[in-house]
């Protein structure tokens, strides 16, 4: 079984080039590219031996965990306060297909949402909304329940259920962006184990009949509030490459939350700064009205 998953389920490319497994790259048929062989062949050399990593490395690092335990926060948050707005539902159906198929429904709508926006506002800036409608939502939710209309407190718990499942999917894409190649798997797994925490909170209420569900109304909230502020301390990841190494996952900055200035916007993660090519410093030091060279693999005309 575990072989026909293997052909079926093949290793990752950029995994195996990360851990510098060269054998296992050449076996994956690459006939489109076969230039790739001798590219990897002239940098990593005969004698490369494949170096393997795991969750035991976040302990000598200083970037990496610290974005992994907010992530593992931040969904750990987002699945265990849904029973806070699913236990609202009751009330206006005690059929158990309604808050079923709404919360299916909720799901369906907070991964469309992640689609449309996240490309567009950022993956920290969207986490960071959902985040904080998710801890509105659940703070009104408690502390005005008594004194709203029933179809007030429908609308906040549906709201509160749409952002509290986009804040859940999008802590887990989040990872799987920020993380190191050679890491990613096993800072995956605990950002997603910690998710099952969150569910498995839920559950428990459920088996005890509700008893203590204002501590864990409380308690959920005020992580919400929290969270909001750890938020703050992730990269952005839109648009820049996926870190391979450790020591690319330890260069990724966060970036100002306002970007007054266009010169303020020098991170590492944001901005890498290459060397100058020779042919732009002969450009700018030569007579020549015109002239076109080759840099970084590119062909680029320069005219005055």
């Amino acid at each position: 079984v575990l072989s026909s998953c293997s052909s079926v389920f093949p290793e990752s490319p950029r995994w195996l080039l990360a851990t510098a497994q060269i054998p296992q790259v050449k076996r994956i048929d690459f006939s489109p590219v076969s230039l790739l062989f001798t590219e990897v062949e002239s940098v990593y050399g005969d004698d490369c031996r494949p170096r393997y990593y795991s969750v035991l490395v976040l302990r000598q690092t200083r970037v990496i965990w610290k974005n992994c335990l907010i992530l593992s926060f931040t969904l750990f948050i987002g699945t265990g306060i849904q029973y806070c707005f699913t236990r609202n539902l009751h009330r206006y159906s005690t059929n158990f297909y309604f808050s079923y198929f709404l919360r299916v429904t909720t799901g369906a709508l907070a991964c469309i949402f992640i689609c449309l926006s996240v490309n567009h506002f950022g993956r920290r800036g969207m986490l960071l909304l959902s985040a904080i409608v998710t801890g509105l939502s659940s703070l009104l939710l408690l502390a005005l329940t008594q004194y709203l209309q029933g179809g007030l407190v429908l609308v906040l718990s549906v709201v509160g259920l749409l952002f509290s499942q986009a804040l859940a999917m999008l802590s887990a894409f989040f990872a799987s962006e920020v993380m190191p190649t050679v890491v990613r798997g096993g800072c995956l797994g605990l950002v997603l184990a910690s998710g099952c925490v969150g569910m498995a909170a839920s559950s428990l209420m459920e088996l005890q009949n509700n008893g203590g569900y204002f501590l864990h109304h409380v308690i959920f909230a005020s992580f919400a509030v929290l969270s909001v502020l750890c938020i703050m301390l992730l990269p952005e990841s839109k648009r820049k490459p996926l870190p391979d190494s450790v020591k690319e996952g330890e260069s990724q900055r966060r970036p100002p939350l306002f970007l007054s200035q266009p010169g303020r916007d020098n991170l590492p993660l944001l901005r890498t700064r290459t060397p100058e090519p020779e042919c732009r410093r002969r450009h700018r030091t030569g007579s020549s009205s015109s002239y076109r060279a080759h840099c970084g693999g590119v062909w680029v005309m320069h005219h005055h």
